[in-house]
């Protein structure tokens, strides 16, 4: 399989979309219940609210490390907004979703310090997010080494 990059810089601004022929209630309970978290990205523990601290376990990661994220923003169904810090530095994490008709789109947006970050961040992130779809779509989840490092020039593109 070579999945296509679909993400784009916009500035320092990391940005990929995904669409989803669900209302935006579904979407919302896959990127926000612990137990449809768990299916693609990993499962988390806590108790969720705005300013809260979630424990969320990256299950496709190497150890299935745990991982504090703190809750910025939860607009419900709409826009949540997350941080944290791992090894690998601070993260700030944004999704919208917006329904036109029966179509969701969800946008996901991640600043970067450096532009560069994007030829391994965007990769990374455009497999979680193919997970997500396989998820929902209960389809065999894709593999991260037709990812990485295929998709790397593609972010590298004029930075």
């Amino acid at each position: 399989m070579s999945p296509k990059p679909t993400g784009h810089l916009h500035g320092n601004d990391l940005i990929i979309t995904r669409l989803f022929q669900a209302s935006v209630h579904d979407v919302w309970a896959s990127i926000t219940k612990p137990e449809k978290t768990a299916l693609w990205f990993g499962g988390w523990e806590g108790e969720a609210g705005l300013g809260n601290v979630i424990r969320l376990q990256l299950i496709h990661e190497k150890g299935q490390p745990w991982s504090n994220v703190k809750i910025e923003a939860c607009e419900a169904p709409r826009r949540l907004v997350v941080t944290m810090k791992d090894d690998y530095g601070d993260w700030r994490i944004e999704l919208t979703l917006t329904q036109v008709g029966s179509t969701t789109e969800l946008r996901f947006v991640q600043p970067l310090s450096n532009r560069k970050l994007a030829g391994d961040v965007g990769p990374g992130w455009e497999y979680y997010l193919d997970m997500l779809v396989a998820a929902r779509e209960g389809k065999p989840s894709p593999s991260f080494d037709d990812y990485y490092p295929a998709q790397k020039a593609h972010y590298l593109e004029g930075t």
